[in-house]
């Protein structure tokens, strides 16, 4: 592999003008076909195989045109202090509210709260739910203005009028200012770490370039493929973040072949075929952690896996094409300062800040163990009170008419009102169906935990019914599961009693049947992703202790990441400086996202790092020194991405959309955690222990498995380092014309 990458990065330096144009030509072929494109549909949330999703399919399918999943709005009102909504000035207001509703163009129906008894017992507050025919997401701005405009004449008598629901709920931003400050922050980092503009800002430009070709990519496919651009919202993380990675990497090496006194051609050859085999073994493991997500069943996570999976595919293509083509452009202008502009460039330090660290963890590698061990550890205890569910309105800021309606439901009709289970009867076949209903509705009202039942409503074929039981707590709340599970089971005995079955379903239902398929897909995930993480360290590394402690030292970030993501958004504490208003359950894809995700990053660093060591010690360096020397050259390439990554996750800690939050806190300080802690401090502690043992692979072991040649050992020999009359230092003020 090194060796066909090594001609691929001389060819696209040597046809450079080609290679531009040819990534500009696809960057303007998707944007054209992205604004030819019609708008992509809702992702919509459909988890095939659940109870919740059955009992949807039942509704949609024995009540044709009542849209199950149709955009709703709860309008709620709140007379002024002291006040009642029954007095007879708000009482017409609410009336005439609800008839301009009725009227609008895609209103299937809206309930006026005095006929159907929607008042508080106080009588301060009052609701009148409007549904509509079509999903939130293919509501016009027409549609949603002949609502906005009556509830604006009601606010303006004197009523507080709030708004839940979907219909006329915001979209929140996930990304925009998001990407600006990760891009801003990484701008600083591998400035710092270059010393030259055109070295800082070449990753930025690719990356960007890589970016665009993905998200446009995206819009263009989204009719075709259902995707939309919630779906690109982990691509367009993980793409810029994977893009600047990937290419420092390979500008970095560029820069030491250059030091070494190769010609620019040939030094950008060299970094493909090292740094670019490193990079593609580290994006294969990132895309299939991606793609895998796809066996959860549920198919937002897949598109949203998928899409995330080919915009790393774009950055690994644009690393090993583009970045060698635009170093073709502009040779020098990578190097340093002081070389580019003609001067003996400072004598290399046989000692820097990474050689040093190693050389002490090398010299006590146990307490080093035992503490980051220790401290990971102690870290990821909260995750074992791990809370899976889906925050709704209950999680916004008070800022929102969404919150603020969420709140006034619960003070004025109790806590559980938020969260009404839906009850989908089946009575097809059955004698007398309304005997049958009354009977499964008094048996429901009566088990404890349900604060009431509505009244039965017949399909016209009378052969369903669907009602709505109130629980006596809020949607999170875990005796609201419970109850839930224990409507379910006792089903068998209501059926055998009625003849006719029923279904739970509604939003609350649905969470919790999600968060159970969450959390019952979350270990044999795991068990995939490290199974995956050794057979792939095997090759690279052709060796089984490395691999083995690349996979557990990856379990450590993990759950120490989840066990902080647990603390801040689920106990509370530092909740408030990230902007989380309200804390409760973790949102259930959190844990899946996050394990396939830092799965393929950990990997990025596992491969960058210790092939270096390995590079090291297969040129006759001994453990301890292999260590040492592998530390010399990649620590603080290292540490500048994930630097570069933490800044552009972080950066979504301000999104509005709490699961982009979660996400990007969640990343950040994993990659925090596996950079720094598990890379290096962990790694090299477990090298140094280990020896020469490290590298041993049993020989009919060795004989089966192919030679990857991450190290580029092939091409090293066939390309030796030139050699030249100057001192060593002096070679990169070599210049080939």
């Amino acid at each position: 592999m090194a060796t066909f990458l090594y001609h691929v990065g001389r060819i696209a330096f040597r046809w450079r003008w080609f290679v531009t144009f040819l990534w500009i030509a696809v960057l303007a072929a998707v944007g054209f076909a992205a604004a030819k494109a019609p708008a992509a549909p809702d992702d919509g949330f459909a988890m095939p195989g659940i109870e919740s999703q059955k009992a949807f399919d039942l509704l949609d399918e024995r009540f044709p045109g009542s849209a199950a999943d149709g955009a709703n709005a709860r309008i709620v009102f709140i007379a002024p202090s002291g006040e009642k909504v029954t007095a007879a000035a708000h009482k017409a207001v609410i009336e005439d509210l609800v008839d301009k509703a009725a009227d609008g163009p895609q209103v299937a129906g809206a309930v006026d709260p005095f006929q159907a008894k929607a008042v508080s017992e106080d009588g301060s507050t009052a609701y009148a739910t409007v549904s509509f025919k079509t999903a939130a997401a293919d509501l016009t701005d027409a549609d949603k203005e002949h609502l906005e405009r009556a509830v604006d004449q009601a606010r303006d008598t004197g009523l507080t009028v709030e708004i839940g629901g979907d219909a006329l709920a915001t979209q929140p931003a996930a990304g925009g200012s998001a990407e600006a400050i990760g891009i801003a922050v990484a701008a600083v980092v591998l400035l710092i770490t270059f010393g030259s503009m055109a070295a800082a800002g070449l990753p930025l430009l690719t990356a960007v370039i890589g970016v665009g070709v993905s998200m446009t990519a995206i819009i263009a496919l989204g009719s075709t493929f259902g995707l939309s651009l919630t779906s690109g919202t982990l691509a367009s993380m993980l793409g810029l973040a994977c893009g600047i990675d990937y290419a420092l990497f390979v500008v970095s090496r560029y820069r030491e072949e250059r030091g070494k006194g190769r010609a620019p051609r040939e030094a950008a050859g060299m970094a493909v075929g090292t740094a670019g085999s490193a990079v593609v073994f580290a994006g294969l493991t990132v895309v299939i952690a991606l793609a895998g997500l796809s066996v959860v069943g549920i198919p937002m996570l897949t598109k949203m896996g998928l899409t995330a999976a080919g915009a790393v595919l774009v950055a690994v293509l644009i690393c090993l094409t583009l970045v060698p083509a635009l170093l073709g452009f502009w040779p020098d202008a990578v190097l340093a300062r002081r070389v580019r502009k003609g001067k003996k460039p400072r004598r290399a330090k046989a000692e820097n800040a990474g050689s040093r660290w190693a050389r002490l963890v090398v010299r006590h590698p146990l307490p080093v163990l035992l503490l980051g061990v220790v401290g990971l550890g102690a870290l990821a205890l909260p995750a074992a009170d791990l809370q899976l569910g889906m925050p709704g309105d209950e999680a916004k800021p008070t800022s929102t008419t969404e919150r603020r309606a969420y709140d006034a439901l619960a003070e004025g009709f109790g806590p559980g009102f938020n969260g009404p289970l839906t009850i989908a009867v089946d009575t097809k076949g059955v004698g007398d169906p309304k005997a049958a209903v009354s009977v499964i509705s008094r048996r429901i009202a009566d088990t404890g935990g349900v604060v009431s039942v509505s009244p039965a409503r017949f399909n016209e074929a009378g052969d369903a019914a669907v009602l709505s039981a109130t629980p006596s707590t809020s949607p999170t709340d875990a005796r609201t599961i419970d109850l839930v599970k224990t409507i379910r089971a006792e089903r068998p005995g209501i059926e055998q009693q009625t003849g006719a079955g029923y279904e739970v379903t509604g939003s609350t239902a649905m969470n919790i049947d999600v968060a159970q398929r969450f959390q019952d897909a979350l270990v044999p995930y795991l068990v995939v992703v490290v199974g995956l993480a050794i057979v792939l360290l095997l090759l690279v590394f052709r060796s089984l202790l490395v691999p083995l402690k690349a996979a557990l030292g990856y379990l450590l970030s993990v759950l120490a990441s989840l066990g902080m993501v647990v603390t801040v958004f689920q106990h509370g504490r530092g909740a408030e400086l990230l902007g989380v208003g309200t804390t409760g359950p973790i949102m259930s894809m959190m844990p899946i996202f996050l394990v396939g995700i830092v799965f393929g990053l950990a990997m990025d660093y596992e491969v960058f790092l210790v092939s270096r060591i390995r590079e090291a010690y297969v040129h006759g360096d001994r453990p301890g020194q292999a260590i040492v020397s592998g530390f010399r050259t990649s620590a603080r390439v290292v540490a500048a991405t994930a630097l570069i990554m933490t800044a552009v996750f972080a950066g979504f800690v301000g999104a509005d959309e709490s699961m982009i939050k979660m996400i990007g806190f969640g990343l950040a300080v994993a990659v925090l955690f596996d950079a720094f802690v598990v890379r290096m401090a962990i790694v090299p502690a477990v090298l140094a222990l280990l020896g020469d043992r490290a590298w041993r692979l049993p020989r009919w072991l060795d004989r089966l498995l192919p030679s990857i040649d991450v190290e580029g050992e092939a091409i090293a020999r066939k390309h030796p380092v030139p050699s030249a009359p100057v001192d060593r230092h002096d070679h990169e003020l070599v210049h080939s014309r």
